[in-house]
């Protein structure tokens, strides 16, 4: 049953919804915990601290922060397959191109494809530059992830880097939230509007709280 599904178009989409979701959920609480930087070293690190002993004594030190890095990979994979599978037969079932040139979806429908692979590859290099410190520039600091932050976007690649990725993923949250609303049944006339102005609000949201960081430290405001 489980291999019916996965093979249906409508299964595919429905488990590129819920991963998508999924993600969301993770994005809207990574955002606050990002913004605890502008209260200070001691609160930011403290936090970063916090992620590693949730759930103890009954989790082990940082059991807790893996089951959820687990359930996020399950989640990326999950959404990233399906996309491409079904963007594969989509292109199967139309080989040639459309009569009509311009464009009549969205910009951000048409810019889902490429703005998952802009995602995609800011989420390795963000992982080398703030989780493991492979391309970090100034030096990582293990513990220290407040002066590790301000060490990135102290840099102009650092700082295009990430408010590139994190426009691509105003976007991407903005036809995906509604998108996925459609694909799980919660959309119909009533609630088109709601779920749109919702879809709207979060790009928004996400957009400017996980931008605000970047443009905290090119500022001075974090330092």
């Amino acid at each position: 049953m489980a291999r019916t599904v996965w093979d249906s178009t409508v299964g595919k989409k429905t488990v590129m919804a819920v991963s998508g979701l999924v993600m969301l959920l993770y994005l809207v609480a990574h955002m606050i915990g990002n913004l605890k930087i502008f209260f200070g070293t001691e609160e930011f690190n403290h936090y970063a601290h916090w992620l590693r002993t949730v759930g103890e004594p009954f989790m082990h030190y940082e059991w807790t922060l893996w089951l959820i890095r687990v359930v996020l990979v399950v989640a990326v994979v999950a959404h990233a397959v399906s996309a491409y599978q079904l963007s594969r037969r989509d292109i199967k079932a139309r080989p040639s191109k459309y009569v009509h040139k311009k464009p009549r979806s969205s910009y951000a429908t048409r810019t889902m494809r490429w703005g998952g692979i802009i995602l995609g590859l800011f989420i390795v290099w963000h992982l080398l530059d703030l989780t493991t410190g492979t391309v970090h520039s100034g030096g990582f600091e293990t513990g220290k992830p407040y002066q590790n932050v301000v060490d990135t976007f102290s840099t102009w690649y650092g700082n295009v880097i990430y408010i590139v990725a994190m426009l691509a993923l105003g976007l991407h949250i903005r036809h995906g939230f509604w998108s996925a609303a459609q694909t799980l049944g919660a959309g119909s006339r009533t609630r088109d509007r709601a779920l749109k102005t919702t879809a709207n609000v979060l790009a928004l949201l996400l957009t400017i709280g996980f931008i605000a960081v970047p443009v905290g430290v090119m500022t001075g405001v974090v330092s």
